[in-house]
């Protein structure tokens, strides 16, 4: 089983910045993907932004250039630098990982959410 924790959400004004991160744990022996979701009231879960192990990163239109992912794969971890936060970017954040828990079984995790608020 592989456990993802968030953390770093909160609520903060338009322009404002918020650091997310997500904290992979279990039985973990590499992680190749790892990403962040959002989910906003009455919408359906989309992505963010993903960095692969390699290094490579792809982000939403809608993020590009405000929000930026990077990841220390020593500490199993993901992090997103959200800047220039505007109202339509309140959502649940969520993480996402793809993990190898041995060489030949793979496990897609998820963790539970934090809330980022941005007011006007």
């Amino acid at each position: 089983q592989v456990q993802l924790v968030e953390s770093g959400g909160g609520l903060v004004q338009a322009g404002g910045s918020l650091r997310l991160s997500c904290a992979a744990s279990g039985r973990i022996f590499r992680i190749k993907t790892m990403g962040w979701y959002r989910q906003a009231p009455g919408k359906q879960r989309e992505l963010v932004a993903t960095i692969v192990s390699g290094g490579s990163i792809n982000y939403a239109d809608s993020v590009k250039g405000r929000f930026t992912i990077s990841r220390d794969n020593a500490k199993n971890t993901v992090y997103l630098l959200t800047n220039s936060l505007r109202p339509e970017d309140t959502a649940v954040y969520y993480c996402n990982a793809d993990v190898l828990v041995t060489p030949f079984t793979r496990q897609t995790s998820w963790g539970p959410g934090t809330q980022v608020t941005v007011s006007s």
